[in-house]
């Protein structure tokens, strides 16, 4: 599928447990129920939900070229998973028993013979491996040949008004590899179209935030604006830094030293060393080391188009400078996907496991549920699993459009964190006060009033919803077992029948954009010039930059033992101290909360003049922040005492 940047300029949204066998069978790993008659392997999910009768338009051309991955199971998948949750159950023997990459593949990974004997199928096919590494091959040749491998027909199919291939039945595998093929991706179409480019584009367009602005929540009060919810709101704040984000997530003297956060996005800015290095300096942050921030990048880049490719630049700009606002002494390593595409964004994840190259995981992005399909989402369970039996953590933001009802008409979570094996971060509105005090938050959901042309009121007060943190039920995951008796059922069992689900998020962090985090960027402006300059950015990409900020904290505080997979050990701590329990009246029931906002009308100055709203804050969608868990920040935000909460009481 293709993932958009999760990220919320001043409010406008930008473009586990070991599953229960059901659940595992839903999610395209290989079926326990191979047909012996046949002697073939079911791979299940391969067949795309949306590959149906009355969509069918006829066989595809046997001479239409394929190009595919076979993801390989290795040795022992069911042991991987096992580990996987002993590994990072704080109350397992074995937890924080971590392996090294060189000893995960030794356990876990495919073994030669099966590299070989599923190579020696693909080829007596009539396909051709042309790429293969420790996690899949690749593989070239026509329909017919693909056909023949994965015993299903290629057709062509009709949907949202275009024609894609996609397999008539689930793709099987020979039973004489025992299972050495986890899953094949690529047999349908509809979400891999891409084309390649030479160079990457410049930035995205330039946006600035318009004034007058709070220098902290509440700071600021204007009394010509009309009155709302029984008082004047204030102006919305310039956007947090990181004394003020450190203050609020109860940082105290840590830093993140000795500890390195990968961050994962698509493509790369070029500006990042320099802005990075700027905002720091124009802010007060503290100056990167030599060596500090680096980049690990693809050699070629693709589909620079389809992805809009230069904004992505400011999702890794937020990324590296939340990460180093929280945790400044944090080493940060980049990995830059070749696209927003599945298959380049896996590859990312896959170096940051097969080199280690951090503990900890940041990623800002993703898709809703309903684009997912099983076949990849055995894939980035199974490079979740490897990184979890390291010690790596992977934090995905939840979503930026609430219960994505506004977004595509079917109440929905979002993926990939919607995994039982990562991390989901929602979100957050933030009041920081004076001398950076935390004041209280409430789940990120925003409404949006303008003022009247008379300046005398607020028009269709509290006005429509604009955005919010993703949350809700997953109908591709059962419950995992460190969310059992932490979720209400009411929310488990949300999507009917007697199976109780996996909901998420997890977690939770300043999200809004209305109080937001200041960014610095190098831009395009309108004469053409490249500039820097600063804005406020929220999103959810916001929150899940900021968790990873903290975790590195934590991991430091426990002398630099990993976290590793971290929900087990963010269940364990529910309901104690170490979280805000964030809700939707942090100032008592029924008392509404609002800020002012000045917009620049061309986003970027005040040539065409500004436009002044009022935006109501904690109404997400039908999501809502609850006393205890709930579908918007989880089991809530960290506090004073959650960095030193989680010291190991075992040694690895």
């Amino acid at each position: 599928m293709r993932f958009e940047r999760k990220r919320t300029r001043v409010g406008l949204v930008a473009a586990a447990a070991l599953p229960l066998v059901a659940s595992a069978l839903a999610l395209g790993t290989q079926s326990a129920s191979a047909d012996p008659s046949a002697g073939r392997q079911t791979l299940s999910g391969t067949k795309p939900q949306w590959a149906t009768a009355q969509a069918d338009k006829g066989a595809t051309a046997d001479s239409a070229k394929v190009t595919v991955r076979v993801y390989l199971a290795g040795r022992d998948a069911k042991g991987l998973a096992a580990y996987a949750k002993s590994v990072s159950d704080p109350n397992s023997a074995t937890y924080g028993h971590y392996l090294t990459a060189a000893q995960t593949q030794a356990a876990y990974g495919a073994t030669k013979e099966q590299v070989s004997e599923v190579t020696a199928w693909l080829r007596s096919a009539g396909l051709k491996v042309t790429g293969a590494n420790q996690h899949y091959l690749t593989v070239t040749g026509d329909v017919a040949a693909a056909e023949k491998a994965f015993g299903t027909q290629l057709h062509n199919f009709s949907k949202s008004g275009h024609t894609y291939r996609a397999p008539t039945g689930n793709a099987t595998a020979p039973a004489s590899l025992h299972g050495a093929v986890l899953t094949v991706t690529g047999l349908d179409t509809a979400p891999k179209k891409s084309s390649h480019d030479e160079e990457l584009p410049p930035p995205g367009d330039v946006f600035k935030n318009s004034g007058p602005f709070s220098t902290y929540f509440g700071s600021n009060t204007d009394p010509k604006f009309p009155d709302a919810y029984g008082g004047k709101a204030p102006y919305a704040i310039k956007g947090y830094t990181g004394d003020q984000l450190r203050a609020a997530y109860g940082a105290g003297k840590y830093t993140g030293k000795g500890v390195t956060v990968a961050i994962t996005d698509a493509y790369a800015s070029p500006y990042i060393a320099q802005d990075a290095a700027r905002y720091a300096k124009d802010t007060g942050g503290q100056k990167y080391k030599s060596g500090q921030l680096s980049q690990v990048l693809p050699a070629d880049y693709n589909s620079t188009v389809d992805c809009d490719a230069g904004g992505w630049y400011g999702e890794e700009t937020l990324d590296v400078e939340a990460v180093h606002a929280v945790a400044p002494d944090a080493d940060i390593v980049y990995v830059g996907g070749a696209s927003c595409f599945d298959n380049d964004l896996l590859d990312a994840l896959n170096k940051v496991v097969d080199n280690h190259l951090a503990d900890i995981v940041s990623n800002s992005w993703g898709d809703v549920e309903a684009n997912e399909t099983p076949d990849i989402a055995a894939a980035y369970d199974q490079v979740f699993q490897q990184g979890a039996v390291e010690g790596i953590g992977f934090y995905f933001s939840s979503g930026d459009a609430g219960d994505n009802v506004a977004s595509t008409g079917v109440k929905q979570a979002d993926t990939p964190g919607n995994s039982p094996w990562a991390t989901s971060v929602g979100g957050t509105s933030l009041a920081v006060g004076k001398n950076d005090k935390y004041e209280w938050e409430t789940g990120w959901g925003t409404k949006k009033a303008p003022l009247s042309a008379d300046g005398k009121s607020w028009t269709g007060f509290p006005g429509p919803y604009t955005s919010g943190a993703g949350g809700g039920t997953s109908k591709f995951y059962d419950q995992p077992f460190y969310q059992r008796g932490v979720v209400p059922d009411s929310l488990a069992l949300a999507n009917g029948g007697t199976v109780k689900q996996r909901v998420e998020p997890d977690i939770a962090a300043v999200a809004d954009p209305n109080t937001g985090f200041l960014v610095g960027q190098t831009q395009s402006y309108p004469d053409g010039s490249l500039q820097y300059s600063t804005y406020r950015i929220g999103g959810t990409s916001l929150a899940a930059p900021v968790i990873a900020g903290v975790q590195a904290l934590a991991q430091q505080a426990r002398h630099g033992i990993a976290i590793g997979f971290a929900n087990p050990l963010i269940y364990d701590k529910y309901g104690t101290p170490v979280y805000h329990d964030v809700t939707d009246h942090p100032l008592g029931q029924g008392q509404g909360i609002a800020e002012v906002r000045v917009d620049y009308a061309n986003a970027f100055d005040a040539s065409e003049g500004t436009i002044v709203s009022l935006r109501t804050l904690g109404a997400d969608a039908s999501l809502h922040a609850t006393p205890g868990y709930d579908d918007v920040t989880g089991v809530g935000t960290p506090a004073k005492g959650y960095v030193t909460s989680s010291l190991p009481n075992r040694t690895r």
